[in-house]
């Protein structure tokens, strides 16, 4: 599959370019600074240098004869998404460069909090621990909530993974999945079964058109 990963750059974005190589996919790697890519140099890896991912016609240029796009996209701090949201302006414009492009499948990741609590989520969780974290980054979680909106009123078929807290720890594939809600009891995953979440779902038809929670 050829496919472009924004967000390259980040803890996710790197795992889903070394996985996709790994599975033998051509990736092109959507990067503001070419130096923070963690991955090594690869014969099927080119790394492109886009400055601005408002620049629509730029994303039509790099996404011209891709198969898929995965967006590892996402707003570094509360801070920063109430001064600049990242991750809504940035799909809008990579959902229309899609379209432009003839470019049909996309996958990216959000947060937990943005969707909806489960019917057995515990008290603690209910009560305390959701109503904290949602809080606490409001808007990082309200430029998420844009971010999905903007990819559900598009004309790709999409998949949204959401994760809970995310770890830096190796990829176990054993993580467990909920359909169009968060699952319960779902704390922690592996920055690395995120990634593989994402390149997954591309391939998976049942995935198109929902939002899927991920918890070890």
């Amino acid at each position: 599959m050829k496919l472009t990963v924004f967000g390259a750059t980040g803890g996710t974005g790197h795992e889903v370019v070394r996985q996709a190589l790994e599975a033998g996919h051509e990736v092109t790697a959507v990067v503001r600074d070419p130096a923070r890519l963690d991955v090594p140099a690869h014969e099927r890896l080119r790394v492109t240098v886009v400055p601005d991912l408002s620049d629509e016609d730029a994303l039509v240029r790099v996404l011209e004869g891709q198969e898929a796009v995965v967006s590892a996209l996402g707003p570094a701090s509360n801070k920063q998404a109430r001064l600049t949201p990242v991750a809504g302006p940035a799909l809008r414009s990579i959902v229309s460069a899609m379209d432009r492009a003839g470019v049909g499948r996309l996958s990216a990741v959000s947060a937990a909090p943005v969707g909806p609590l489960p019917p057995q989520e515990g008290v603690f969780s209910r009560m305390l621990v959701y109503p904290l974290l949602r809080r606490a980054l409001r808007d990082v979680y309200a430029d998420l909530a844009v971010m999905e909106a903007e990819i559900a009123a598009g004309r790709t078929q999409w998949t949204v993974i959401r994760p809970p807290r995310l770890l830096n720890r190796p990829r176990t594939g054993t993580y467990r999945r909920a359909v169009d809600a968060n699952v319960p009891g779902g704390k922690v995953i592996a920055r690395a079964d995120v990634a593989d979440a994402l390149l997954a779902s591309l391939s998976d038809p049942s995935a198109a058109g929902h939002a899927i929670g991920v918890a070890a």
